[in-house]
């Protein structure tokens, strides 16, 4: 007799296929490079493991099936040398096109934006990320045909997408779908006008927002808890953070003075990506609100990956997508510089300094926080409008502790050798004095 199999006691195991499609080959990403992606999105959805990936060239899609006939019987043997029960397609699938090839491989198929959203639905923890990923597949359902499928002995969260005994599939009638996201605007609107009474009473805090923004995986979350001792999920996994989190916090005073520095609202976000799915785009707008008030933006990138140009060319085009205004103060902060040469490491921290809005950082190792507090406190005292004052200080030439932090919190306009030392002409705030006379103070 046939021993009992457990639910849970065989992951789904699951094939990811890039598709390089040739119209689109002028495209900014590599095709290796959007596989190792696609990869990791799907190593991101829970109970799967990935048994196969591969890039597939097609000079042109197949309406009907997507790849030619030769392409579809090779990929189907190794489908089923693997045994795998979910093949994921990076890039966008027809409901045609879906269901001729889970018919022809006898796999349940996913999109990228069906995996996208299943991830979102296992990630998503506030009141407003349910109701945000639900509208969003409602949104994506409406236009496929959702069947059943028994075959992956699984029971799982999530939207139902993926499958598995138990769980109820969202109906196919369009005026059902069209109910149940007419419901869940109602639901968002009283959830974001809670959000608007909370962002109210913040405005009666004459704190400036700071928001993290950057492409998944680039490091927001272990800056946001390396700068503010939280303890954001912080993991190597695409789309590790999704709900926004916030905490008012004190920056560290530069100058090392009483009080410590400005106080300030510091937001992270959900991490963008390339082709995220338009659904979400509209769903999420709400929870990017905080970008859209932000102050200040810190656009983390992850500078040790090999399409990092690529991926901030994708933030700067779905920051622009969300109507961030051009005006808004913004910091590009090359994160993980630890990832890289010593070599490599000390010519970005050179490039930093000559570059303005670039600062070179590990959020992981604490390398180059000093400087980017200070080119925050910066920026946000020229985006407030914080009055400058012009001033000169004559430091003997062995001070170089005072001499190194008045160009480190980026007030000296230019430096003369005197007789007596050195002159730095300076443009500083009231706050800056305060810190660098502070300074004095902590020696004495």
């Amino acid at each position: 007799m046939a021993e009992p199999t457990s639910t849970e006691a065989r992951p789904t195991r699951a094939y990811v296929i890039h598709p390089d499609i040739g119209a689109a080959r002028m495209q900014r990403r590599e095709p290796e490079h959007a596989l190792a992606e696609a990869v990791a999105l799907a190593h991101a959805l829970p109970g799967t493991e990935i048994v196969g990936a591969e890039v597939v060239r097609l000079r042109k899609p197949d309406p009907g099936r997507l790849f030619g006939k030769g392409k579809l019987a090779e990929i189907k043997e190794r489908l089923a040398d693997g045994e795998v029960d979910l093949v994921l397609i990076d890039g966008p699938v027809s409901p045609v096109q879906q269901r001729n090839l889970e018919k022809d491989w006898d796999v349940k198929l996913l999109d990228r934006t069906g995996l996208i959203l299943e991830i979102f639905a296992d990630r998503a923890r506030t009141r407003e990320g349910v109701l945000q990923v639900e509208l969003a597949a409602l949104s994506y359902q409406r236009t496929r045909l959702v069947r059943a499928w028994t075959h992956l002995e699984r029971q799982r969260g999530g939207l139902g997408f993926v499958g598995g005994p138990g769980e109820t599939q969202i109906e196919a009638d369009r005026r059902a779908i069209d109910e149940q996201m007419t419901r869940l605007r109602r639901q968002l609107e009283r959830v974001v006008k809670t959000r608007t009474l909370h962002r109210a009473a913040r405005a009666k805090v004459p704190y400036p927002i700071v928001a993290l923004v950057g492409y998944t995986n680039a490091g927001k979350s272990t800056l946001f808890n390396r700068l503010t001792g939280a303890e954001v999920m912080a993991k190597d996994m695409l789309f590790a953070t999704l709900d926004p989190t916030m905490r008012a916090i004190r920056l560290p005073d530069a100058g090392g003075g009483a009080g410590g520095g400005r106080k300030i609202i510091l937001s992270d976000t959900v991490g963008f990506i390339s082709d995220l799915p338009h659904e979400l785009v509209a769903a999420f707008r709400a929870t990017l609100e905080e970008v859209l008030e932000a102050d200040l933006i810190l656009h983390v990138r992850d500078i040790s990956h090999p399409e990092t140009e690529e991926q901030a060319a994708d933030v700067a085009e779905i920051l622009e997508g969300l109507g961030v205004d051009d005006d808004v103060a913004l910091i590009e902060v090359w994160n993980k510089i630890d990832a890289l040469s010593a070599e490599t490491r000390a010519a970005l921290r050179r490039t930093d300094s000559r570059t303005e809005g670039v600062q070179a950082v590990s959020a992981l190792t604490g390398e180059g926080l000093d400087d980017l507090i200070s080119a925050i406190d910066a920026h946000l005292a020229e985006a407030l409008d914080e009055p400058r004052h012009e001033a000169q200080v004559t430091l003997p030439f062995s001070d170089g502790r005072r001499r190194a932090w008045l160009h480190e919190a980026g007030v000296v306009e230019r430096e003369e050798t005197t007789d007596d030392g050195l002159l730095l002409h300076l443009r500083w705030t009231d706050r800056q004095r305060a810190g660098f006379e502070a300074l004095d103070e902590s020696r004495s």
